[in-house]
Order: C-alpha cells, then structure tokens, then sequence
C-alpha cells in the first residue's frame, strides 16, 4: 500500500444528525490521514449514507464539526466541494452524452476552462481505458465502463480526497478487481485520499489500511484490518465485521433515506 504522513486530511468531531426522534449518527468522532485508503462500514441503515452525505456538504449535522482539507464544511461548503470527488452508489451519468461530455460538462461545472480541462480529460481516459470510447454514448457502456467513467469524473477537477460509495455494486468479480486496481493506482500516483464504504470484505482486506465501523449510529470498533480481527478474536475480517454488527439481516430506514434525499435535493438548488 502507498505511505501516507500522519497529517489528519478529514477531522470529525462530535458529529450528530437527527430526524426527528430518530439519532441517524449519534456524536461520532473519527479522522482520516492525508493519503491514506479508508473505509467506512457498516450494515445497512447504519449511519453511513448520512455520515458521507455530511462529510461531502450535502446534508447539516445537528451539531458537531467536520474539517476536510482544512476547510470547516459546515462553514464553508462551497470550497470544501473543491477540495473531494465523489462516486455515488446509484449511477449518476448523463446516458444521453457521450464518454468526453460527460466529463466536459463536470469541468464546466466546477469552472475549468478548455484550456485545463482539454488535456485533463483526455489523460484520465487513458488512465481508465476509456480513451478510444470518449465519443461513444454512455447508454452504451457496461456498468463497469460506467463505473470507470464516473471515477474519472471524480478526478477531474484534481480533489484531495475521493469519496466512493459501494463503487463496485453490481459488477462480476473480473470488473470489481478491475476497478479496484485503477483505485489503487490513482491513490499511489496521484495521492488521492480514498475514503470508501462497501459490503464486500475481501476488497475492504486488499484495500483498507484502516477501517471505521459504524452501528446504530454510533463507532463501535476502528483499527487497521488486522487489529479489527484481533478485537473480534476471528482470523477472516467478514467474521468480524458480522461478529460485531450481529447476524440479523438489515434493512434500510426508508423514512430516513427519503429525508436524506429531500435535504439533500433542497441544497442542491
């Protein structure tokens, strides 16, 4: 895994959101290394959709700071924004552009000009492979060009820290190693943070160099992969992870998915 220094890039301080009567993330405090590859996990409903939505100005907590890149995101959302790329789970391209507009558009969005923008584009094509489809329509790309397409986006406007939620759902094993490699590679050759969430523990294993796992809202164990299997006392990080969020199946708190998704459309208008 590439070096990372001890400077704290992502500071979370007390961090607390409500709905109503319901504690979503309930005063969570954790920080994350400039360089470092970072995951976030948790089960579903757990707190991790609401926690990423906040780190990345899309949500207000109810009390708590946050400092990304040594901005105070509560304080100053506009230049925390320039300073993260992020991968959503859901798919979030235009599949009526192709491969370059897509990308075009994001830089024009974030105020590139041609000039900066031109040459950035055409160099992350070719970091994903994707170069000799930039004028293809995105209707007509796999999930995993998509997904590759989208993490390309997320460089373009050349952020610190690169937020990926569950960036490989769907896709066979070939193309979620795939995708993970290119992640790799970035976070070696660019010194991108990688701050991600996922539900598959061996890419959490080949990946991670320090985990945060989150239940009910509250941090019930952080550590390095080995030092999490350590505390749970199993030899495989799925064991774990299971031993210490329970075996019941989880499902999403769809009132609070739809509060999320309200706040989070308001804010962006």
């Amino acid at each position: 895994m590439p070096e990372n220094n001890n400077k704290a890039i992502i500071e979370v301080k007390n961090l607390t959101r409500k709905f109503g009567d319901l504690t979503a993330v309930d005063n969570i405090s954790f920080s994350v290394k400039k360089g470092e590859v970072f995951a976030f996990l948790g089960p579903n409903g757990a707190g991790k959709t609401t926690t990423i939505k906040m780190l990345t100005t899309l949500l207000q907590p109810s009390s708590g700071e946050i400092f990304l890149s040594g901005h105070n995101v509560i304080e100053n959302p506009s230049e925390t924004r320039r300073s993260f790329g992020i991968v959503f789970q859901d798919p979030s391209l235009d599949n009526e552009l192709t491969a370059y507009e897509n990308l075009q558009f994001h830089a024009i969005l974030y105020g590139l000009s041609k000039k900066v923008y031109a040459g950035r584009i055409e160099k992350l094509l070719d970091l994903v492979e994707l170069k000799d489809r930039k004028d293809t329509f995105v209707k007509f790309f796999s999930g995993g060009m998509k997904r590759r397409l989208e993490i390309a986006r997320g460089l373009l406007h050349h952020p610190k820290v690169l937020f990926l939620d569950e960036p490989t759902i769907g896709l066979d094993p070939q193309t979620r190693n795939h995708i993970w490699n290119y992640i790799y590679n970035l976070n070696k050759e660019e010194q991108v943070t990688i701050f991600f969430t996922t539900h598959h523990m061996e890419e959490v294993q080949k990946m991670a160099q320090r985990i945060v796992i989150i239940d009910n809202g509250k941090i019930i164990e952080q550590g390095t992969p080995d030092e999490i299997r350590a505390k749970a006392g199993t030899e495989d990080l799925e064991e774990a992870f299971i031993k210490l969020t329970g075996k019941e199946i989880r499902e999403e708190k769809g009132d609070v998915s739809k509060n999320i998704m309200r706040t989070s459309n308001r804010m962006m208008r």
